[in-house]
């Protein structure tokens, strides 16, 4: 008897066995690039316009106070697609160390340049990727936009743009000039009925700011610096593409089943009068470099609520992990945004600035220029002797400071004692 009925439940229709299985979500990624965390409406900018991306945090959990660790391009897109800390995937800064006596052109047609990426390449598949991961589940992942270890195959992408140059070649052809690309590898993977993640990384609002000028028109009488307005009309171009991006997997019928994830690699303040990016901006140790929104869209699944607890780009692979159904590959020091729990313990932020070019490509602390911790409102910022040696401590109260002018170390010993432990119980190079 109860063979019997062992055999006839072998033998179901192999639809009523998957009839309960759910098709694992894709995931869209969209990374902007040097966009200061206050320029979007729904950030409190009364100038720039940003309606897409307002729309997206308005059904996304949205945390306003995100961060990431580094606010330099490579290593900031190293550790979202690693999930790692610079100094744990490596790859701390932009480019290899300039030979004594090269001039910068130079270095980068050298064969010290090609070596020197190389060895960053090989330290990012080392770190394991979030493409690699996800093809245990059968994803296809496409890169587009910025990146800068070689071929996207070096990431795990099953699909890219970009070939070998330094930032991303082709790959950055992406939002400035066309959005098909991402059409049709979507349009792949759903004749292929696979899962798909995209990588949308596009320079922009990222200099050369060379707005539509229906878009520089806009904004050009309301700053008197072209270069501000330029920047703004940029913004507003990026949040054109994300759009459009958007309402291609709304209007395809994949919106119930998509994670949008959403965040910039670091922050942009524009210079009035260079129209280079001002000095507590990119590159710096500083919340308008560190600073950027971070969202999470997965309708039916995700609460959309704006959230002003600390999350970080580290967070976004184990977050993507859980939510997919991948067991960790191994501990990763961020948390799953979507656990409320874990969010509401987390009180404590870190993070690392490296040099621009390497100093030793395999050794992180001999790049480092700043760490800094956030615990609650306060941010501590410990300076690296060996590159910023005319550097103080600094500690400001972001709730009572947020564009820290006041440095407040000087009369709070005991809090800086403290913070500095943490900082060093974090990693101390």
């Amino acid at each position: 008897m109860i063979r019997r009925l062992f055999l006839s439940l072998l033998a179901l229709p192999s639809f009523l066995v998957a009839a309960d299985a759910q098709p694992p979500p894709n995931i869209v990624m969209i990374i902007s690039d040097d966009h200061l965390y206050s320029d979007y409406g729904f950030m409190g900018n009364k100038v720039i316009q940003t309606p897409n991306l307002d729309r997206l945090a308005s059904e996304s959990l949205t945390f306003t106070r995100g961060y990431v660790p580094c606010s330099l391009c490579c290593p900031s897109l190293a550790t979202m697609i690693t999930g790692l800390y610079p100094h744990q995937h490596k790859v701390t800064s932009n480019d290899p160390p300039i030979p004594a006596g090269m001039k910068p052109r130079e270095f980068q047609s050298s064969l010290q340049f090609e070596a020197g990426r190389e060895v960053m390449s090989k330290h990012l598949e080392e770190a394991g990727t979030l493409p690699t991961m996800l093809k245990q589940k059968g994803y296809l992942s496409l890169q587009t936009g910025k990146w800068w270890q070689k071929s996207y195959e070096r990431g795990g992408f099953t699909h890219g743009m970009t070939h070998g140059g330094r930032h991303g070649d082709a790959g950055l052809d992406i939002g400035r000039k066309t959005m098909q690309p991402i059409y049709d590898f979507i349009a792949t993977a759903q004749k292929e009925k696979k899962p798909f993640f995209v990588w949308y990384a596009p320079m922009m609002p990222h200099d050369p700011h060379t707005p539509p000028q229906r878009l520089f028109d806009k904004y050009k009488d309301k700053t008197p610096s072209p270069h501000v307005a330029r920047y703004w009309a940029m913004v507003e171009w990026f949040d054109e593409t994300c759009g459009e991006l958007i309402k291609h997997i709304d209007d395809n019928g994949m919106k119930e089943n998509t994670i949008f994830v959403y965040l910039s690699d670091n922050g942009w303040i524009t210079n009035p009068k260079t129209g280079r990016y001002a000095d507590k901006s990119k590159q710096s140790q500083y919340d308008g470099g560190l600073r950027t929104p971070i969202m999470v869209r997965w309708p039916g699944h995700v609460q959309p609520k704006m959230s002003d607890e600390l999350a970080q780009s580290i967070d976004l692979v184990p977050t993507l992990l859980k939510a997919v159904g991948i067991p960790p590959t191994k501990p990763f020091p961020g948390i799953d945004l979507l656990d409320t729990t874990a969010v509401s313990a987390r009180k404590t932020l870190y993070g690392e600035c490296f040099t621009h070019n390497f100093v030793d490509l395999n050794v992180p602390a001999t790049s480092l220029r700043w760490r800094w911790i956030v615990d609650g409102h306060d941010k501590l910022i410990i300076p690296n002797a060996a590159n910023q040696p005319k550097d103080v401590v600094e500690l400001y109260d972001l709730k009572a400071d947020p564009q820290e002018e006041k440095n407040l170390a000087a009369e709070n010993a005991d809090k800086v004692k403290v913070l500095s432990a943490k900082l060093d119980a974090w990693w101390k190079p």
